[in-house]
């Protein structure tokens, strides 16, 4: 990286750090398949609540045949490129570790910049939207200094339990996936009798609300790319997670679909009903007021899950841009349950921060910024797939086409990103590149905190190639370490210096 090689005294203390870190790391509890399946559950979805405004916007048909068209434009190539990439990358880092491949590290940090944003700004929904269905038992929580208090009570509560480690996260993910969807599976099964075919086919293009309809169905439907900033904590992860964005992708769309088809089927058509929130309601007609009471919880609750979620892919993403020298080696420190204790604090204060944007805002605010994030991707995926090195690229998940084809197979959905963020308002507009500008000043601001030395950074070159997301750093074999001048042999616990060569 240009600066002077380290003292040797220096140089064995780093290695020593290592070996333990990477130790640690091997007798980590890792996230099997089903809580990854429930994490990317939540990344992307929490259950079918917020998907009321496509019914307001567009109406019952346009609602429906979104949620069963959407996933296949956008859900379904995002979800592929995610599992080849995070395979052939299994590193906390995710995306960022992708850009910074293809195009280096400049725009692996915007990448990185941009949708920490936008996960940051998604994540500030959560306690509002929690409180927003919890005032409907408690009214006290409705509005003024209790209503501040609560969110305040919350957001750090949900905090501590994800600084007190992954595992508990994903199991935590897990029971309340199961609990926020049975109230759906009764009402469905309730509403059968009382569904009527043509109630579905009811539309009206002059009173759809483009605007509203495209980003409820985006908003709902995306961020299945979150997940790979958590690739190091995976069992596996080159079998798992194919095989989990598989399972989350198939429940994603039964769970949007199924309540839907019978809410919109089973009660006449009121438009400016379906407001956030107006299940419950569809339960008390359905299933009268224990159900709907249920419904209530079960979206209260499931804010948690998908605040949880957020919030480890946040901060295991700063983690892993600390780990490749991006930010101050500060952020790659974890607390003692393997946690990243400064992302989380950093994410946590931007959930505070965000917190009094509207609901429409933020998720209009964090649509743009997440299409510019996912543009870059897409780029990196076709430039990684084009380049000539590209064959020693080993990538366990390879979607079974050419680069043809996949340029074919992402045309649709870079329309679609191109469409959402020509539709964003002024004010989005120019939010957004005022956070982007920012993004443009503090990567050269870092470096130059580096190269003064004003800050510890982890001195590292760039992504290198990852070989075998199963190696054990324990084994016989050297392990190369974030300092290219370090090769560790960890059967006798001493360090070698020596000469790395591309």
């Amino acid at each position: 990286m240009g600066d002077s090689p380290a003292p040797q005294g220096e140089i064995r203390s780093e290695a020593n750090e290592l070996l333990h870190g990477l130790a640690a790391r091997k007798h980590r509890t890792k996230l099997q398949i089903l809580p990854l399946v429930a994490l990317i559950f939540y990344e992307v979805s929490g259950g079918p609540f917020g998907v009321e405004d496509a019914v307001k916007a567009g109406g019952p048909l346009l609602a429906l045949l979104g949620f069963i068209i959407f996933p296949f434009i956008w859900s379904v190539p995002e979800a592929l490129v995610t599992a080849e990439l995070a395979t052939a990358f299994p590193e906390n880092g995710g995306y960022v570790l992708w850009i910074s491949a293809a195009f280096g590290p400049f725009w692996g940090f915007q990448e990185g910049w941009c949708k920490w944003i936008s996960g940051v700004t998604d994540n500030a929904l959560y306690p509002v939207l929690f409180l927003d269905y919890f005032k409907l038992a408690l009214p006290v929580f409705g509005h003024g200094v209790s209503r501040i208090i609560a969110l305040l009570v919350i957001t750090l509560s949900l905090t501590l339990l994800n600084y007190r480690g992954l595992t508990i996260v994903g199991t935590t993910a897990v029971v309340l996936t199961i609990f926020s969807l049975l109230p759906f599976c009764v009402l469905s099964l309730l509403a059968i009798p009382k569904i009527r075919v043509r109630r579905w086919l009811v539309v009206d293009f002059r009173k759809t609300d483009w605007r509203t309809y495209l980003n409820t169905l985006f908003w709902n439907l995306n961020y299945w790319d979150s997940v790979s900033t958590l690739a190091g904590e995976v069992e596996n992860p080159s079998k798992t997670f194919p095989k989990a964005l598989l399972w989350a992708v198939l429940l994603v769309i039964v769970v949007y679909v199924v309540p839907l088809a019978a809410g919109t089927g089973a009660l006449p058509l009121d438009r400016d009903k379906w407001d956030d929130g107006y299940f419950a309601d569809v339960g008390m007609a359905v299933g009268g007021i224990v159900l709907k009471w249920w419904i209530e919880s079960a979206a209260a609750f499931s804010n948690m899950g998908l605040f949880e979620a957020e919030m480890s892919s946040d901060s295991f993403q700063l983690l892993g841009m600390a780990e490749t020298g991006m930010l101050p080696k500060i952020f790659a420190i974890r607390s003692k349950y393997g946690t990243p204790t400064l992302g989380i604090l950093f994410s946590a204060s931007g959930v505070l921060l965000l917190s009094w944007m509207s609901f429409q805002e933020i998720v209009e605010f964090l649509n743009f910024l997440y299409c510019f994030g996912m543009l870059l991707e897409f780029a990196a995926f076709i430039w990684l797939r084009m380049k000539k090195p590209e064959p020693e690229l080993v990538r366990p998940f390879r979607i079974p086409v050419g680069t043809v084809g996949v340029i074919l197979l992402l045309l649709p959905a870079t329309v679609l990103l191109i469409v959402v963020m020509c539709i964003a308002s002024w004010k989005t507009v120019v939010i957004s590149i005022a956070v982007s500008v920012l993004g443009f000043i503090i990567y050269p601001a870092l470096q130059h905190a580096k190269a003064k030395k004003w800050m510890q950074f982890l001195d590292v070159d760039e992504p290198k190639v990852p070989e075998d997301d199963d190696t054990d750093p324990l084994s016989l074999d050297p392990v190369i370490s974030p300092n290219p001048a370090i090769s560790l042999h960890p059967e006798v616990g001493e360090t070698e210096i020596i000469s790395l060569t591309e």
